[in-house]
């Protein structure tokens, strides 16, 4: 399992979301797209997308901008990517047509590391997302010093 491009994309957009959380005070896309790197064109897509899947609102007016629907610590990354990718938490239905023993070990197996990458996602939150961005700045600081 590869993270997209798009994926990658909206997840920064959705740290700097919750790093702003606390204040309240909707963020641009352009400033999103500064402080992230990210074209601006594909970021209003991106939140147009994750505004329709409850994840971010928007706020209309000379200071609007876009807001986390929820607390960091109640959107999970998995959530996120289930918006984007639209990922398949379904369970392979057991089909009419036989299948050779190699197909359905590989099935088997394929199942299994996708349960358990979703159970990985589901563990993380955008709050830890920005605990671990925290602790690891806090790393490189030390380093330099």
């Amino acid at each position: 399992m590869e993270l997209s491009c798009k994926s990658e994309y909206a997840i920064l957009a959705l740290l700097e979301l919750a790093i702003h959380y606390q204040s309240g005070e909707p963020l641009q896309i352009r400033q999103i797209a500064a402080q992230q790197n990210i074209p601006d064109r594909y970021l209003e897509q991106l939140l147009a997308t994750l505004r329709r899947g409850g994840i971010v609102k928007s706020q209309r007016g000379s200071k609007g901008g876009y807001l986390l629907a929820r607390e960091p610590r109640k959107i999970t990354v998995f959530e996120v990517l289930g918006c984007l990718e639209g990922l398949d938490v379904q369970t392979p239905s057991d089909d009419l047509n036989p299948k050779t023993v190699e197909s359905a070990v590989i099935e088997e197996i394929w199942l299994e590391a996708r349960q358990a990458s979703n159970s990985v996602l589901q563990h993380y939150t955008l709050a830890d997302l920005c605990e671990k961005r925290d602790s690891r700045r806090q790393l490189d600081i030390m380093y330099y010093i």
